[in-house]
């Protein structure tokens, strides 16, 4: 259980050896739904994201977001007596996230069909930028590697300029929480058959799958159609968009039915039935001309709130273009706990995304802090390995346990 916190997973044993982000934000999901996560941590400095985003008393802000709940579990993986420790825990666990290069795990000695024979319905859930199988699956890889694979990539910029990425874990943060989707599902199979699995969650797949028409396009066009950048508006369907305002930039959406509502918002009602602009089809080959006449009608008004507001009055789908810190202060992201204010023992307050998952038996989010490094290895080892608190300090004198403030 989640630091003694009941929840929906609150019986779930999960053995982490994720870092990162893909990973991590996999196994903080299972965390803030109450599953007891044990995140395995290499001496002497644990993983690589205590080094980053590091403001107060050398405290990572970005370790304590993506861990909450986690117990760490620091060891000196080259040592036989760590390793074996790990093998131990093992059969108490339901559950072994992993996010290393494909093939490592194994040669650490905790690949599936040896997992297998240590607890024979395990649940192995691999995270990677590729794939564990295919040709470029040896190839190492971050976020930014499997969305440019993926063709996201290409479809983000201006249409005679390089691509753009965006500057968000986008990849990263939802392969985690379909590995998440992907983990609780396969738990559902073992309740049913008692059987295990090993689970292959790609960056790549999961990014080709946020294509909701770019390849039908291509394909069921004959290749007509070749999807690829179109700057601020949708390439199938028009007006949609980011659009200037006076002062800002502001989001409409208002094709197909909307286009009526647009129109009645902009006192041109001629435009519903105008051949020219009745139908996506016919806006989208008259785009830069519907861009236009929605840009200068927005210059009429002050300001983008006022503009919205008119809009609104219409039922127009539209919204400001926020900026990070206009997040954190907006009252309705603060009521539905979208920004949440989280304490740290050592860096004190601050504001990070809240849990999206929301449950009517589980209103409100678990008490959950993140671990200073090796935190819980007394713990573990004593609750999970029956260790006394006198064989703990002989394997921390022998380094094979690290722990510190950080």
């Amino acid at each position: 259980m989640s630091q003694g916190t009941d929840h929906v997973l609150s019986d779930l044993r999960v053995l982490d050896f994720s870092r990162a982000l893909a990973g991590p934000s996999c196994t903080r999901m299972l965390a803030e739904m109450g599953a007891d996560v044990i995140k395995v941590e290499a001496s002497p400095n644990g993983e690589l994201a205590r080094r980053f985003s590091n403001y107060k008393n050398n405290r990572s802000l970005y370790y304590v977001q993506q861990n909450l709940g986690k117990k760490s579990l620091c060891v000196n993986i080259r040592d036989p007596r760590a390793l074996a420790m790990i093998a131990e825990l093992i059969p108490q666990m339901d559950v072994v996230v992993e996010n290393f290069k494909p093939g490592v795990i194994a040669d650490m000695g905790f690949g599936y069909e040896r997992l297998r024979e240590m607890k024979k319905d395990i649940v192995l859930c691999s995270i990677s930028a590729l794939g564990q199988k295919g040709p470029l699956s040896s190839k190492p890889g971050y976020d930014y590697i499997a969305q440019a694979y993926s063709g996201v990539t290409s479809m983000i910029g201006e249409p005679d300029d390089a691509p753009y990425i965006p500057l968000v874990g986008m990849g990263d943060v939802s392969t985690g929480v379909h590995a998440a989707l992907a983990i609780v599902s396969a738990l559902r199979y073992r309740d049913r058959t008692g059987e295990g699995q090993h689970l292959d969650i790609a960056l790549l797949d999961v990014y080709y799958h946020y294509h909701e028409a770019n390849v039908h396009a291509y394909s069921g066009s004959d290749g007509a159609v070749k999807p690829t950048r179109a700057g601020r508006h949708m390439t199938y369907a028009c007006p949609g968009g980011v659009f200037r305002g006076k002062g800002g930039y502001l989001v409409i959406m208002s094709f197909l039915h909307h286009w009526k509502d647009l129109c009645e918002a902009m006192g041109r009602q001629d435009l519903v039935t105008d051949p020219n602009f009745s139908t996506d089809l016919a806006r989208l080959a008259r785009r830069a001309e519907v861009v236009k006449l929605i840009e200068d009608w927005l210059q009429t008004f002050p300001d983008v709130p006022s503009a919205i507001a008119h809009m609104e009055k219409h039922q127009v789908p539209v919204a400001p273009v926020l900026s990070v810190v206009e997040t954190t202060q907006h009252p309705h992201h603060r009521a539905r706990g979208t920004v949440r204010t989280v304490h740290d023992r050592l860096a004190g307050d601050f504001d990070i995304p809240g849990m999206p998952l929301k449950f009517s038996r589980f209103p409100k989010d678990l008490p959950l802090e993140a671990a200073t490094l090796g935190q819980h290895n007394e713990e573990i080892l004593t609750r999970y390995l029956g260790r006394s608190s006198q064989e703990v300090q002989q394997l921390r004198d022998a380094g094979v346990l690290v722990e510190k403030e950080i």
